[in-house]
This record gives C-alpha cells, sequence and structure tokens, in this order.
C-alpha cells in the first residue's frame, strides 16, 4: 500500500511543474538546515556592538540586528527549529489523531459518543486561540508552542480517521477477517488502517504550512521562542519596530515564512488532487 502510494505520489510530481517548484522550495530549506554550521558564515547567537544594524552586503548577506548579529546566520539556523517544530507537531497530531480516531470509529457506542463531544470542545474554539491560552498557561518557550499547538490540531485527524474507520470496519474484507478470528489490533493495523493512510497523507501535506505560521505567530507575539533563540516568527517581532529604518531585520525572516509555507501549500495542493480524486481541480 504504501510503496504504491510512493510510486503515485512520484508519477505526479513527474508532470507538474508547481509540484516540482514546491518540492524544490522544501528542499532548499532542508538542505540548508542539514548543512547550518556550514552555510552560516558566523554564530547565530554571538553579539558584536562594533557591527550593529549594517545593512546588507558582501560581509552580511542580509545585514545586522541591533545586537550585531549576523541575520543570515539567523535565518540559516531558524530553518531547523522551523522544519523540527513543524513536523513534530504534525507527528503528534497525526499519532494521537489516528489513535484516538480508530478506537471511537471500531467500537462506537458511549465511548465514540463521548470521545466525539470531547473532540468538539476542541474544535469549538479558533486554533490560534486556543494555541495561545495553552502557550499561556504552559509558558514561554518553543516547546510549550509545539505542545500547544499539537493540541489544536490532532481533533481534526481524530475525526477524520473515526470516519475512514466507521466506513470500513462494515467491509466485506473485515468480516472476513473477523470470522477467521484475527484479533482486534491486527484487523485496525493491516485490514483497516491502510485505508486510512492516503487521507492522512493528503490532510497532513497541506496542514505543515498552516501550523509553521501557527508556531511562528506565537513566537512573534512573545510566547514561542524566547530571544537569542533564531526562530523565524521571533526575529520578525524582534525587528519590527525597525522596519522603516532598517527594513533587512524583519523582512529577510519574514521572506523565509513565505518560502517554506508557499512550498507546502502547493506540495500539499499536488499531493491532494493526486490522492484525493474527489477533491482534484478541473
Amino acid at each position: 500500500m504504501i510503496s504504491k502510494l510512493f510510486r503515485v505520489l512520484c508519477l505526479g510530481f513527474r508532470t507538474n511543474r508547481l509540484g516540482i517548484l514546491g518540492l524544490f522550495l522544501i528542499m532548499s530549506i532542508v538542505v540548508v538546515a542539514i548543512f547550518a554550521p556550514l552555510i552560516a558564515p558566523y554564530s547565530p547567537t554571538k553579539r558584536d556592538q562594533t557591527q550593529r544594524l549594517l545593512p546588507p552586503s558582501l560581509n552580511h548577506l542580509f545585514g545586522t540586528d541591533v545586537a550585531g548579529r549576523d541575520i543570515f546566520s539567523r535565518v540559516v539556523y531558524g530553518a531547523r527549529i522551523s522544519l523540527q517544530a513543524s513536523l513534530i507537531v504534525i507527528i503528534i497530531a497525526v499519532f494521537i489523531g489516528m489513535l484516538i480516531g480508530c478506537i471511537s470509529g471500531f467500537f462506537g457506542g458511549l465511548l465514540d459518543e463521548v470521545v466525539m463531544r470531547l473532540t468538539d470542545i476542541f474544535l469549538a474554539f479558533p486554533g490560534m486561540i486556543l494555541a495561545m491560552a495553552v502557550n499561556a498557561a504552559l509558558g514561554p518557550g518553543i516547546g510549550s508552542a509545539i505542545i500547544a499547538v499539537s493540541i489544536t490540531w490532532w481533533p481534526s485527524y481524530a475525526r477524520m480517521v473515526r470516519g475512514q474507520v466507521m466506513s470500513a470496519k462494515n467491509e466485506v474484507y473485515v468480516e472476513a477477517a473477523r470470522a477467521l478470528g484475527s484479533p482486534t489490533w491486527r484487523i485496525l493495523i493491516k485490514h483497516i488502517l491502510p485505508n486510512c493512510i492516503a487521507p492522512i497523507i493528503v490532510q497532513a501535506t497541506l496542514d505543515a504550512g498552516a501550523v509553521l505560521l501557527t508556531i511562528s505567530g506565537l513566537s512573534y507575539i512573545g510566547l514561542g521562542a524566547q530571544p537569542p533563540t533564531p526562530e523565524w516568527g521571533a526575529m520578525v517581532n524582534e525587528g519590527k519596530s525597525y522596519i522603516l529604518s532598517q527594513w533587512w531585520w524583519p523582512t529577510f525572516p519574514g521572506l523565509a515564512i513565505c518560502w517554506l509555507v508557499v512550498g507546502f501549500n502547493l506540495v500539499g495542493d499536488l499531493v491532494r488532487d493526486i490522492l484525493d480524486p474527489q477533491l482534484r481541480r478541473h
């Protein structure tokens, strides 16, 4: 099942220019994040008051901030933080959503009612507001931001997986597995969950950009990554007061966020078109 999905995705990317562009945007940030120590010419946190607020030049490609730190180096290292945070949130949300959705959809009854009403409570709040409240309760920090955003993102996966499980559990092949005496866990893992993989991949790729924006937004308002951590949203927040005089300080981290979000959205749209024919655009 997974290998078949991989082949379908590869074929789709080969024939779609926007998908190739999105993949290029994402992979360029991935390469920058992996080789950050080799790419960044300066330390992302070392202060140098003799170099403060210098405009972009050959020595400092993106200029420097008020503490004399090289913005290019900070943007490069910030790629690691942004990618890792977004990936961790998606993994946590998918895991929790799959677990709760499988249990709720397969067993049904009172358990399903209780779980779905709990899910409705989380979905009743705007995602950003709920993330801000949880992040504020946990205290500022990138770890708290990851937990907060994960809490707001799992309900959508739980509902989606529940629907897939409920439609699959009455199929003939599942009934045959039951008749052969297969245990519940084996039926779920081998016969039902594979049908949920494609929708989960579609949802995860579409959510990646929104997750990145949410984490950056929490850092921008002071709840996420704290200075001097080179996180893109926090860097935009630090430089927002200098946008008219030293434009390069908040501009380049903002462009980095835009670069990665556009990449995620282009790839997400293509994956949706490939794996979900009902939503395919004509």
